[in-house]
């Protein structure tokens, strides 16, 4: 079954202290839904139209399980918390089998 992986790049970050209270809401919600955070805020090198701002890759057992945390109750809490704190771009993408 192909995994699942959060993708997220930070166009700009409007209002640090909405990000940190969705920083501490959303790790727990993701944990919960068995996700996996391999890179957040490391070392970005972009290319063409690549943005090389705030990146986070969180990895899921499965896309389905990917699209059931990003709709659970707990992580739409954390999301509520950003509100319009940050621009960003947000996709679930499923991994090759």
């Amino acid at each position: 079954m192909p995994k699942g992986y959060w993708v997220s790049v930070y166009r700009t970050i409007s209002d640090p202290e909405k990000l940190a209270a969705y920083g501490k809401l959303a790790p727990a919600a993701v944990e919960a839904g068995g996700g996996r955070v391999l890179t957040r805020g490391s070392r970005v090198v972009a290319h063409e139209a690549g943005i090389a701002e705030r990146t986070v890759l969180i990895e899921f057992d499965s896309f389905e399980q990917a699209v059931a945390t990003h709709e659970s109750a707990a992580y739409q809490e954390a999301l509520a918390a950003l509100s319009d704190g940050v621009e960003r771009d947000f996709r679930i993408v499923e991994g090759l089998d």
